[in-house]
């Protein structure tokens, strides 16, 4: 880890939590150089739902570049473009009814997430954007505007304004939170303009793995269709079949006007962005918004191929099943280890245990690590352990991992 401590930034932070050097992954286990293997509850934070290098998605990366495929094309017509697009279409879109201009902007999350402010800002005329508590939408300055952690937020240097945060579902306990936002829009005395969007995540990642009840969601499409704002859903880490449908919102029943997605869309791991825009709500003007690599093709061939997952019902039960496993898991640490005052948070693969003792959590997650379980915290103040396996972890592989966050509750609390 020398090299790293003299060489590299301080502003590197997983290297930190887990002083090892990486050499080797597979499916949902990594190696490290000194040969150690770890089960992996973090999966690249939501990026790899379909495991490390998945045998299929490597061989077609490998034959194409070989035969001397375009590697990099901007927004260029390319074959994995264009077969990306057309798969996308008929496999996601379609199905579900969902009508959507498909946009590659940059290749991040938060690059998708300003390309969602500033169409929505084009669109409405207006400025602000409405998000909520424990927001994470990215580290540039459009994103960090609509993110609440306050350490992110004060590396921006600069004040972050055009934005209002609201409390999210149960944020308040037994406070409606909807009758809260809705008199802020009512009121011509709330100080509060009328907003260009209403952006948010299903189950905040980042935030402390709060999932939205599916009536709220509900709620506050109706919101906005009574007051004429766009909705936009960040979808970056919930998305892709994390939370057990493709997109988090599905079991809402809601048709969001403007859809966030990144992370584990590139399929393998490597950088890519969508935003999913209502055609009428499609107004760039040629080159209005770019970048450089926004025309990823070893993404589009291994983004693809993941669609093969969503052909028909059967990844994503499998997904629900095994959210139910871990959920029941959940359940029963809580119970078996009372000093933990834990609270059982999230759904589908993307769960969480919140823990009351400040630094547990943390020390619950490093003590794994030295047992072989790569697992990190979320929160505000990283209380919560988060889980976030590979989609296609199998039972013995959860609870192999499971059996390691055990051993390590223990050890920590002394039992």
């Amino acid at each position: 880890m020398k090299t790293f401590e003299e060489l590299e930034s301080e502003v590197r932070s997983y290297s930190r939590g887990w002083p090892t050097v990486f050499e080797k992954s597979k499916g949902y286990k990594l190696w490290d150089t000194d040969g150690k293997e770890y089960i992996d509850f973090f999966a690249g934070a939501g990026t790899l739902n379909y495991g490390h290098n998945d045998d299929v998605m490597q061989q077609k990366l490998i034959e194409y570049i070989k035969n001397d495929g375009i590697i990099h094309s901007l927004d260029m017509g390319t074959n994995p473009r264009k077969e990306f697009l057309e798969r996308f279409k008929d496999v996601i879109l379609t199905p579900r009814n969902l009508d959507y201009k498909i946009m590659f902007p940059g290749p991040t999350g938060t690059n998708t997430v300003e390309s969602a402010l500033k169409i929505a800002r084009k669109v409405t005329g207006r400025e602000t954007v409405i998000s909520f508590t424990n927001a994470f939408h990215g580290m540039t300055i459009g994103s960090l505007s609509v993110t609440g952690n306050s350490f992110k937020r004060h590396g921006a240097g600069v004040p972050l304004h055009h934005s209002v945060s609201m409390p999210f579902d149960r944020y308040v306990e037994d406070a409606d939170s909807i009758a809260y936002l809705e008199r802020f829009l009512e009121d011509s005395g709330s100080g509060v303009a009328l907003p260009a969007a209403i952006i948010l995540e299903t189950v905040q990642g980042e935030g402390g793995i709060n999932a939205a009840r599916m009536e709220w969601l509900k709620k506050v499409e109706e919101l906005c269709k009574r007051w004429d704002i766009l909705l936009i859903i960040d979808d970056v880490q919930a998305g892709n079949g994390r939370t057990g449908t493709f997109f988090s919102f599905e079991p809402a029943g809601i048709d969001p006007d403007i859809v966030c997605l990144s992370k584990s869309i590139g399929g393998i791991g490597l950088p890519m962005a969508i935003t999913l825009i209502k055609p009428e709500h499609d107004q760039w003007g040629p080159g209005e918004h770019n970048g450089t690599f926004r025309g990823n093709n070893l993404a589009f061939i291994a983004a693809t191929e993941a669609l093969k997952n969503w052909e028909n019902d059967d990844f994503a039960n499998e997904v629900k099943e095994k959210g139910k496993l871990l959920h029941k898991a959940i359940e029963m640490l809580i119970e078996k280890y009372p000093e933990l005052n834990g609270e059982a948070r999230g759904r589908g693969l993307m769960q969480g245990i919140a823990v009351e003792k400040e630094g547990l959590a943390s020390e619950i997650c490093a003590e794994a690590f030295n047992r072989g379980l790569i697992v990190e915290t979320s929160g505000p103040d990283d209380e919560v352990v988060k889980f976030l396996p590979p989609l296609i972890i199998d039972q013995d592989g959860l609870e192999k991992g499971l059996q390691l966050l055990e051993d390590s509750i223990k050890y920590v609390l002394g039992k």
